[in-house]
């Protein structure tokens, strides 16, 4: 069954009618300040606007924040005060990624549905189980919990009841039992699995064990077709043909961009370190053993495949987290541990506690494994094979280092896409004969 004839209420202020005297401007500072419970200069700005259910005023709330482990969104809050109807939705204020994003989530307990997602509009939502789908661009963007996302499918089933009861009995009477259906899900009597899909790569779905790898949570990066591609309005027509095309290995690239600290406009230089687009026959693990502080030195790339893995930490960052970086092994740690330690579900009142008290553990051994006051394992684990990790010992074996090449699994093949890779009848550059 699909939910794609529930229509949900408008936006707040769908109609609305700004009010100067009302409007109140954000602080000075960065527009988007992460999100924080202690940040008394953190203020929504309030606009009067039009009550889509009763037709009078109410208000408006805009809040433009940035989530340290997403990106930046715009909270927005109507409620009014004459009917009692209220609404939130988010929006994405970047960029479209250059990736889709998969969230498979396996719910098992009252503490899941507690987890918190964020959701944009270009997000399909999938509950297997049931056979229900919310397709993309159905609802507007939320930020919320698992429970919240189920509260809000079955609002959007019963509001049109009274009408199919009078129209179409028996179709009102299959969804009156989907929706029990639905309920019971909240009891998490038995496990089942939610699934957020979104092309633009702007949803997310948080785990409530950082820095430890979540068992329940499986996320997936992939190139989107070109179906996606037009629905994000990012491809209208056939792309012309492309000339031939420079080598640029040896060049260094300049482009525009936006800080992501600040979001005022920069440059990045870029420079290839190697000739775009192949994948290598075998997967590359590289496990190294961290015995000594002069390890940090160790030059490091790690590609946007590559997973990472601190056993002793019971830590795993996933493919695509972080991106490529070409770095040492010490910038590289560093980096994960800005990441981890920054996750604002974990930070202000919204936290669980001991949650705070297990990031800052994790925080101080990471710093420890940093100083070279404690041994550990740092495992690379790239299925495209094009991560690279500096043996100090070259020519020579490298002792606290081992490097494994493995054939890939049908997942990993599928994760890169080779699974629908024709390469056969290509040796002289013709296309095969059909």
């Amino acid at each position: 069954m699909s939910a794609s004839g529930a229509v949900e209420p408008g936006p707040p202020g769908a109609a609305a009618a700004l009010s100067p005297a009302r409007a109140r401007p954000p602080s000075a500072g960065h527009l988007f300040r992460p999100i924080s419970a202690e940040d008394e200069e953190q203020q929504p700005t309030e606009i009067e606007s039009l009550c889509m259910n009763c037709y009078r005023n109410g208000i408006t709330r805009l809040l433009l924040t940035k989530i340290p482990f997403f990106r930046e969104i715009i909270v927005s809050s109507f409620s009014c005060e004459h009917c009692g109807w209220s609404n939130t939705e988010i929006q994405s204020a970047g960029r479209i990624q250059d990736q889709g994003v998969r969230y498979s989530l396996s719910v098992r307990g009252l503490e899941d549905m507690n987890r918190e997602v964020v959701k944009t509009d270009s997000a399909t939502t999938r509950i297997p189980e049931l056979d229900f789908e919310i397709p993309a661009f159905s609802q507007k963007g939320t930020l919320t919990t698992v429970e919240g996302l189920i509260n809000r499918a079955i609002s959007g089933l019963e509001q049109d009841q009274p009408t199919r009861r009078a129209n179409e009995e028996t179709i009102a009477e299959r969804i009156d039992e989907f929706i029990v259906k639905l309920k019971e899900l909240k009891k998490v009597a038995s496990p089942f699995t939610l699934i957020i899909d979104d092309p633009s790569g702007n949803s997310f779905v948080e785990n409530p064990h950082a820095p430890r790898k979540d068992d329940a949570l499986v996320i997936t990066h992939y190139n989107r077709t070109l179906q996606q591609e037009e629905m994000l309005g990012l491809q209208t027509e056939a792309p012309e043909e492309k000339p031939e095309e420079e080598d640029l290995r040896n060049e260094v690239l300049q482009f525009n961009t936006n800080c992501p600290e600040c979001n005022a406009p920069a440059q990045t230089n870029m420079k290839l370190v190697k000739s775009g687009g192949a994948v290598e026959p075998l997967g590359t693990r590289i496990t190294l053993h961290i015995t000594d502080p002069s390890d940090m030195t160790r030059d490091l790339l790690k590609s946007e495949t590559c997973s990472v893995e601190i056993p002793e930490l019971e830590f795993e960052l996933g493919m695509a987290v972080l991106g490529g970086k070409f770095t040492t092994l010490e910038g590289l740690l560093k980096d994960i541990r800005e990441l981890v330690t920054k996750n604002p579900f974990t930070l202000g009142d919204s936290s669980n506690p001991g949650q705070s008290e297990k990031l800052q553990e994790f925080s101080q051994k990471l710093d420890q494994i940093i100083e070279g006051n404690m041994k550990a394992h740092f495992i690379m684990n790239d299925p495209a094979g094009n991560s690279y990790l500096q043996n100090v010992y070259a020519p020579e074996e490298d002792p606290e280092m081992k490097v494994e090449r493995y054939k890939r699994t049908f997942d990993q093949n599928e994760e890169l896409g080779l699974n629908d890779m024709k390469t056969e009848g290509y040796e002289t550059g013709l296309a095969p004969q059909r």
